[in-house]
């Protein structure tokens, strides 16, 4: 047992601005990285009082924006950017569609496993935000609710930070705060830091554990539901175009074989003559978004038409084409990361009024497919519709006002962005133009990054950011890329949050803390004391950040783990890992990122994150003793 600490003066104001600090995470009353950086210098003024000289050594109060977790965190999310640059990831997302065929039992396990994974090296929301497009094409084709999907995977996202000692911030965080705590240990009781790996088999654990769960029970808890919020991906702004201009058309993929009548005949006459719009051509593995409409068919080849489903139907009956189940040849250049539907208005002084998009050569000009034209309370389509017959919209002028409706490439859309006789309304898209000519650039400072943390003893962050700096170098990412893919909001509350870590291990309130725990919980076997201090984590992370609740918490358990006989270092890997279990609310960055578009409530993530939130307990709890 520990010998009794009296509470002090410097305790008590570390406990009042802790619950102050705790306080204002849970109320938001000021963002979470504003509150870190507040109690940063709130340590930092006390400390100049009378009395509180050990709040904080103010020489030392901004160590920790180049502490090895906050540069770890950096390089990681670099890294990841990276990788992401190139396309790899999205060629990745689409094996795995193609494998999950149509059935939820399939493309569930798929998805959440492949995100699991990913998510072990990359940040977990960035993972999660990575197969967005992917669901929602998935979630079309198969005909399967957004709902039924987007939870199963966000939570994988968010247990495939246990995997490595890399994915997530706790876990990057844990080894620095046992250092600070190996400082008041004694020579018996020192703590050695975790290897990347060494909890590989717990992240595991929890991964098939998360899938079988949703498996098993996916049937009663997972709502059948619409998304809600805005999209992603290009169907979902196809139906956006659809309520708001009455297009209701699908993107279809259409094989042309050889010795088909249609061969040189030109696209313009195949669109005016069947109300449908040809927005890409495949021949001879040459793929063309928006072909100019004088471009004859050459067979065998493959077209992206966007139409009515009757309408695309009737037209490949008489001409005896094939339509594909789903996209293939063109699944990646209409994904929602390439091309989508916007937005363009025609500005009054525009060169362009009075001409028709025929003169303007829409598609050759500016790589641009109009599919209507807004006009007052009139919408012009290509597309018959209820509501008006099909119009023939190269040769329709133009007027100012006009707000035209077009499918692109979204870098397409970001050189038009730049022409001021056009004004583009859509904003939320992708800008960047990924660059695939690089990936093999990003594969070998990603392996190398890896090959230095598994092969040598060289510090975590010098590790990482050797990989970080490699991509730069290597141009896969631009400098201003790098800056801008690092979440500097969880750089700032992480480093801010350390001397609080500090203060609560050195003052003593972390003795004393555990102290008032330990005889509330009098007589308790180790293993019970575990449970607390994992359950305690849990909900710290439901209210506050999962960076914060580890740095409170880990001195703590560790204080605990000394007075009890157990072992400090797995207690403060509990907390570690318990912090990721975040899933009966939507406060975790995942869990906000897929509520808008799974079109889910509170209680949605309450009916099915209560038993996960069980099970990860008790699987962490089996495999952490296990291992440890």
């Amino acid at each position: 047992m520990m010998d009794p600490v009296t509470l002090t003066n410097e305790m008590i104001v570390v406990l009042t601005v802790l619950f102050v600090t705790v306080t204002l995470f849970i109320t938001e009353a000021f963002r979470i990285d504003l509150t870190a950086i507040l109690t940063m210098l709130a340590l930092g003024l006390l400390s100049q009082l009378p009395g509180l000289g050990n709040l904080a050594d103010t020489s030392r109060l901004f160590d920790g924006f180049a502490s090895n977790a906050v540069i770890s965190i950096i390089a990681v999310m670099i890294i990841g950017a990276g990788l992401d640059k190139t396309g790899l990831m999205s060629k990745v997302a689409s094996y795995i569609l193609k494998l999950g065929g149509a059935k939820e039992t399939r493309i569930v396990p798929i998805i959440s496993g492949a995100v699991g994974v990913i998510s072990s090296f990359m940040q977990n929301v960035g993972a999660a935000a990575l197969f967005l497009p992917v669901l929602s094409r998935i979630s079309v084709r198969a005909e399967l609710p957004m709902s039924r999907l987007l939870m199963p995977m966000g939570f994988c996202a968010i247990l495939g930070g246990t995997i490595t000692m890399v994915g997530s911030s706790p876990l990057i965080l844990l080894n620095d705060l046992m250092g600070v705590a190996n400082a008041g240990l004694p020579d018996n009781l020192q703590m050695r830091p975790f290897e990347l790996f060494d909890v590989t088999p717990i992240g595991l654990s929890l991964i098939i554990t998360g899938i079988l769960y949703f498996m098993l029970f996916g049937r009663w808890i997972l709502p059948r539901r619409d998304g809600t919020g805005e999209g992603t991906s290009a169907q979902s702004m196809l139906d956006y175009v659809k309520a708001v201009y009455g297009l209701k058309a699908v993107i279809f993929e259409v094989k042309v074989p050889d010795g088909n009548i249609l061969i040189g005949h030109r696209l313009a006459d195949i669109m005016d003559a069947h109300h449908i719009y040809i927005i890409g051509t495949d021949y001879r593995g040459r793929q063309v978004v928006a072909p100019m409409a004088p471009t004859q068919i050459e067979a065998p080849c493959r077209l992206a038409i966007l139409g009515r489903r009757r309408v695309v139907e009737e037209f490949a009956e008489i001409y005896g084409l094939e339509i594909l189940p789903q996209l293939d040849n063109f699944s990646d250049n209409f994904a929602a990361t390439h091309a989508g539907v916007a937005e363009i208005v025609v500005p009054p002084g525009s060169p362009v009024i009075g001409k028709t998009p025929g003169q303007i050569r829409f598609r050759a000009t500016h790589g641009l497919s109009l599919l209507g034209i807004h006009r007052g309370e009139e919408t012009l389509t290509h597309v018959e519709t209820p509501d008006h017959a099909a119009t023939r919209l190269t040769h329709v002028p133009l007027l100012a006002g006009d707000t035209l409706v077009v499918h692109t490439k979204w870098q397409s859309l970001t050189r038009l962005s730049r022409n001021r006789d056009y004004v583009v309304v859509t904003s939320e898209y992708p800008r960047e133009e990924v660059r695939p000519q690089k990936v093999s650039w990003a594969l070998v400072f990603f392996v190398l990054a890896i090959a230095m943390i598994l092969l040598t003893d060289i510090r975590l962050s010098l590790c990482l950011l050797t990989g970080a700096a490699g991509m730069i170098v290597s141009r896969v990412l631009s400098i201003d890329e790098a800056y801008e893919a690092v979440s500097w909001n969880t750089v700032f509350l992480l480093a801010s949050l350390i001397p609080l870590g500090v203060a609560v291990q050195t003052t003593g309130t972390a003795a004393w803390i555990a102290q008032q725990v330990l005889m509330l919980l009098e007589g308790w076997p180790i293993w019970g004391l575990q449970v607390g201090v994992a359950i305690m984590a849990t909900v710290f992370t439901l209210v506050m950040s999962n960076v914060g609740a580890t740095v409170l918490l880990v001195p703590l358990a560790v204080s605990i783990a000394v007075a009890a006989g157990g072992n400090p270092a797995v207690f403060a890997l509990t907390v570690a890992i318990s912090t990721s279990n975040s899933f009966l609310i939507p406060t975790h960055q995942v869990n906000a990122l897929i509520m808008g578009p799974g079109g889910y409530r509170v209680v949605d993530f309450v009916r099915c994150g209560a038993g996960i939130t069980v099970l990860f307990l008790v699987v962490s709890m089996l495999m952490m003793n296990w291992l440890f």
